[in-house]
């Protein structure tokens, strides 16, 4: 029997440990499927590369997270609340959406104790879904960005600021959800406006995974604590891991196993 090919689709992927994460739920649990990176210039051709590659499923990471809601022929209540997916399955040849982002995020940040408030720095896919489950779990959210535009889509539900008028203010969690400093020495904000915030604030935290960024280091200069994404990165992945395997195995088993994958790195 053909093995079930996943992937994740994104641009850039290269940097992507997804790979060896599943692969490593594949073969501890003798599961028949293989995953790999598919690099996706154009969001709008999400749908026909999944049908073109034959997949059982897929993540997607930036900056295809709100196209990838666009391709879905049914959507889980909750991605459907949030308008993001991050994870979709093919189930007898309809796409099924999920995402496993936001409440991946809420369970990496339980280290950080009693936190209050949030700023949100960006207004994509990410910061979308996760805003909405900060908010229902009793959590102040307040979005920073550079796009106007983009920041209306949060009007109704959070404070919203673009850089011009924002006044630093402080927060128990300062959020990076934008893709400055993934392949760049880009900060997401301009830097004396990060520099007041950060020091008025508790600590911070970047969903890029796997090195220092310079939104972390200007952190790090002002001796706050900080988190990467890589404990977002797991907890989202064994929620896909649990999809894909159409919930063979459990949540705690597929835990485990994948937490080797940061053992490995």
């Amino acid at each position: 029997m053909q093995p079930k090919l996943f992937a994740i689709f994104g641009n850039p992927v290269a940097h992507s440990k997804s790979p060896l994460m599943h692969n490593l739920v594949f073969k501890t649990f003798g599961y028949n499927g293989c995953y790999v990176r598919y690099l996706l210039d154009d969001g709008k051709e999400l749908k026909k590369r999944f049908f073109q590659l034959g997949l059982s499923g897929i993540n997607i990471t930036v900056p295809h997270k709100e196209m990838a809601f666009d391709a879905c022929d049914w959507i889980d209540p909750f991605a459907l609340k949030v308008g993001s997916v991050n994870t979709i399955i093919n189930k007898e040849g309809k796409l099924q959406g999920y995402n496993t982002d936001a409440p991946g995020f809420l369970e990496s940040i339980k280290e950080f104790k009693e936190v209050k408030n949030v700023l949100i720095l960006g207004a994509g896919g990410t910061a979308k879904s996760t805003s909405h489950l900060l908010k229902d779990s009793g959590i102040e959210v307040e979005i920073l960005g550079r796009n106007k535009t983009k920041l209306k889509q949060f009007e109704n539900d959070c404070k919203c600021y673009s850089f011009d008028d924002f006044s630093p203010k402080p927060y128990s969690l300062i959020i990076n959800m934008t893709s400055a400093g993934l392949q760049d020495d880009l900060l997401p904000a301009p830097r004396d406006l990060l520099l007041e915030t950060i020091d008025l604030s508790l600590a911070c935290v970047d969903i890029i995974y796997g090195k220092d960024t310079p939104f972390l280091k200007l952190a790090k200069t002002l001796q706050k604590p900080t988190q990467d994404g890589s404990a977002m990165l797991l907890h989202q992945g064994i929620l896909a891991s649990f999809y894909f395997t159409d919930k063979q195995f459990a949540t705690q088993e597929i835990k485990a196993v994948m937490k080797q994958a940061f053992a490995l790195d």
